[in-house]
């Protein structure tokens, strides 16, 4: 099968054509290199402003062991907060949405309004000269995209918004700030370094070797490409049909959707924003996943779908095949990083090659090794390293 592709800007540099090594993918210190050096400033998707239409809605999102809270305020505005309490530091709220008048913590009560004041101190009198005005939530950045919330914690990455730039008209018409949500946000832990995942996200050669059922629908025509920050995989369903019959109920039922243009009637669009965004974008509805890091050898992937509010029969059926086919995609994938991660923590392991037509990979391990150095290495420097880059 065949991969169309647009190439990144050759370099002279001779790594340019090796893979990143496997120590990178399992070594605890590379991993607190990458949470100093981009993962902690790396916008993170939180929800859908129209997840939180009334005054108290929130919701909240665990990530690199911080736990944020997004609430609509009593004025209409939406706020990011660290969901730890100014006290004794307790987690304020637990689960991952709701709805609260005031967020009291379950230690002490202290209480919090929906704009992160703090507005309720048992035994006040045994705190004299207590200025509360200095102890409300301490707020988080929160960048509003199309619809989506995002909150950073730390500054120095790119926005949304300067990530998306590039695709900002052919992101348009899906009318991203229409969309509600279905079903709820899934958690799926797995044990793999974060970057096996998302590698795997943007790798063009694994479909036709790993996915009968996307080969299918697209037959020879799955392409991608490198930008500097998001990486973009296409494919347009074709007119076989398929022997599959999910897959080929899904071709004959899928609507003609009257926002999109004739050229994404029938595209299936993925975007990933570095480092761990993902977007799916089909004519039926719109996926989030992200690849939420936990420890070296540890990530959850989260994820939920939208879709622009549509009545009809054959949508309801399209998105219900949709789902029942990326179930089947996403345990064949399962299978397959898996794989990866095993052979990434074995010393038989050495860099290989990329391909030309790998420019995501490329790109990736490009970036990587712009940013932490040491990734350059064919092994981990002497304990302690982690320490020294992190001063940089």
């Amino acid at each position: 099968m065949a991969t169309h592709l647009r190439s990144v800007q050759p370099t002279s540099d001779p790594l340019d054509d090796m893979s990143l090594p496997g120590w990178l993918y399992y070594d605890p210190e590379f991993f607190e290199a990458e949470k100093k050096a981009f993962l902690r400033a790396a916008p993170q998707v939180v929800c859908h402003v129209n997840e939180i239409p009334q005054p108290g809605d929130w919701r909240t999102i665990e990530y690199l062991g911080e736990s944020v809270i997004v609430i609509r305020g009593d004025d209409g505005e939406v706020r990011a907060f660290s969901n730890v309490c100014r006290h004794r530091g307790s987690r304020i709220v637990d689960s991952n949405a709701g709805c609260s008048k005031v967020l009291t913590c379950p230690y002490h009560a202290w209480s919090y309004a929906r704009d992160g004041r703090l507005v309720g101190v048992p035994h006040r009198s045994e705190y004299p000269g207590l200025q509360t005005e200095n102890l409300g939530l301490f707020p988080v950045a929160l960048e509003h995209w199309r619809g989506f919330l995002f909150i950073a914690l730390e500054p120095g990455a790119p926005s949304v918004a300067e990530m998306m730039a590039p695709y900002d008209d052919e992101v348009a018409p899906y009318r991203f700030e229409d969309l509600q949500a279905i079903g709820r946000v899934t958690l799926r832990p797995r044990d793999l370094n974060w970057k096996t995942i998302a590698d795997n996200y943007s790798d063009g050669l694994h479909i036709p070797v790993g996915h009968p059922g996307l080969t299918r629908l697209f037959g020879k025509g799955y392409r991608i490409e490198a930008n500097e920050h998001v990486d973009r995989m296409e494919g347009d369903l074709v007119d076989k049909e398929s022997a599959n019959p999910s897959e080929r109920t899904y071709q004959r039922v899928l609507p003609s959707v009257p926002h999109l243009p004739a050229s994404h009637q029938r595209k299936w669009l993925y975007y990933k924003l570095f480092p761990n965004v993902a977007f799916d974008i089909y004519p039926d509805q719109v996926d989030f996943m992200q690849f939420l890091p936990v420890s070296a050898t540890e990530a959850v992937i989260r994820e939920i779908s939208y879709v622009v509010p549509d009545d009809r029969r054959e949508m309801k059926v399209a998105r219900h095949l949709n789902w029942r086919i990326n179930r089947m995609v996403n345990t064949e994938d399962t299978e397959l990083i898996t794989r990866v991660q095993l052979g990434m923590q074995s010393p038989a392991y050495v860099a290989g090659p990329l391909g030309k037509s790998e420019v995501c990979l490329r790109s990736f391990a490009k970036k990587l090794r712009k940013l932490i150095p040491e990734a350059r290495l064919d092994s981990p420097p002497p304990p302690g390293w982690s320490r020294l880059a992190n001063a940089r």
